[in-house]
């Protein structure tokens, strides 16, 4: 029975440093990357007033749910896009390699206007069903577009009234293109000409296919961070980490002996289990992310430390082993739970009202502390209670007493 506990405990250690090893790397490096990790375009744009239209929650709303069709539509992959305050919108791009191309296609009102040639508009890009960038028989990149029912009856009218006249196609203003209309076209579609490439062909149709912005945007902000430094960042938070929980593991067997071996086991099942429920979340790590990480690392062998030094307490007071360690895991349980409460209300508090890496801070943290609380008091409890069980753990030395 003694030989079978230890034989279980060693197979346990074993299992889970050799699962710690060959998937680390490759779970941690699974999980979304922030902006600060992996390079690209940070920016903060703002809605504002002009004569022909007030911002209000509404058209904000719209606005965001545009930009993010847009970003869609880009290709981008693990785009943020969030509202700030009452007007400001935070777009984090990952990995763009031309950020003003970017920020100048979110930023668009894309306003498509159908006028006669007394300039009057009779239609609008709302009419629009859909819009694909195309190279036609001559071997010209054209936007061709397909109207929905009610624009079809309209461009019917407008193609019909103007036969021998020119109609002019506007994009925010400006004139795309000026047919000269030759027959009526009745079938709900047309191309407009004037793209000099079909890469600017394609946005210009993303931009008709995800409609106006109903109000205007500036931009307020835009920082971009460069691969480079992202790598750089990336390195560093990884030394941060090894030195942290380096320095954690010595400290722990120095002071606690066998029983700091166990916390140490413990952390590295907890470490693992923090990067796999970050990935189960589909969480995005930054900076501000790996610091939660490293933080509650510290706050998951500081449950441990307090129930190591209430065991202590109680076998000094002429407690048997096994009686000292069922008082320390009960009696520590209060004040962890105390502790560990008020810092999960403090992240709760930075995740409902901070934005962007804040977030990612809070949820690190506090997911973090509730896998600290289950490691420590489940995990670090059943593998001593192996070892008293295998007679392995024999006096208070076990504990650093």
């Amino acid at each position: 029975m003694k030989s079978g506990n230890l034989t279980k405990f060693l197979v346990a250690v074993i299992a889970i440093l050799a699962i710690f090893g060959y998937y680390i790397s490759p779970l941690a490096m699974s999980i979304k990357q922030g902006l600060d990790l992996q390079g690209g375009t940070h920016v903060v744009l703002e809605a504002v007033d002009t004569p022909e239209a007030k911002v209000d929650d509404d058209a904000v709303k719209r606005v965001v749910k545009i930009i993010e069709q847009r970003v869609n539509e880009i290709g981008l992959t693990e785009p943020v896009i969030q509202r700030q305050g009452e007007r400001r919108i935070i777009v984090e791009l990952p990995g763009i390699k031309d950020p003003e191309k970017a920020i100048e296609m979110l930023g668009k009102t894309a306003l498509l206007e159908f006028q006669d040639e007394s300039g009057t508009t009779v239609m609008t890009g709302k009419d629009l069903k859909d819009a694909k960038a195309e190279i036609n028989q001559n071997k010209s990149t054209v936007v061709a577009l397909e109207f929905s029912p009610d624009g079809t009856k309209l461009f019917g009218d407008l193609t019909t009234k103007n036969v021998g006249k020119k109609i002019s196609i506007l994009l925010d203003k400006k004139v795309l293109t000026s047919p000269v209309v030759n027959e009526p076209i009745l079938g709900g579609k047309a191309v407009i000409t004037g793209s000099r490439n079909i890469e600017e062909a394609q946005d210009l149709a993303i931009l008709l296919r995800s409609g106006s912005l109903p109000v205007k945007v500036e931009v307020l902000e835009m920082r971009t961070v460069g691969p480079s430094l992202g790598q750089d960042s990336k390195d560093k938070s990884v030394i941060a980490f090894g030195i942290g929980i380096g320095a954690i593991v010595i400290f722990m067997l120095l002071f606690y002996r066998l029983s700091g071996f166990v916390a140490n086991i413990s952390l590295i099942l907890y470490v693992m289990m923090l990067l796999f429920a970050l990935k189960m979340l589909n969480a995005t790590l930054t900076l501000p992310g790996i610091a939660g990480i490293i933080l509650s690392m510290g706050m998951a062998v500081d449950a441990n430390v307090l129930i190591f030094e209430r065991f202590k307490e109680e076998f000094r007071a002429g407690k048997t082993l096994r009686a000292a360690m069922d008082a320390g895991f009960s009696r520590a349980f209060s004040t962890i739970l105390d502790s560990n409460v008020t810092t999960l209300i403090s992240a709760a508090v930075l995740f409902f009202f901070g934005a962007g890496p804040i977030k990612g801070f809070a949820i690190t943290l506090g997911l973090g502390i509730l896998l600290s609380m289950f490691t420590a008091i489940t995990i670090t409890r059943f593998m001593l209670t192996m070892l008293m069980r295998a007679n392995v753990i024999k006096n208070g030395k076990i504990f650093g007493a």
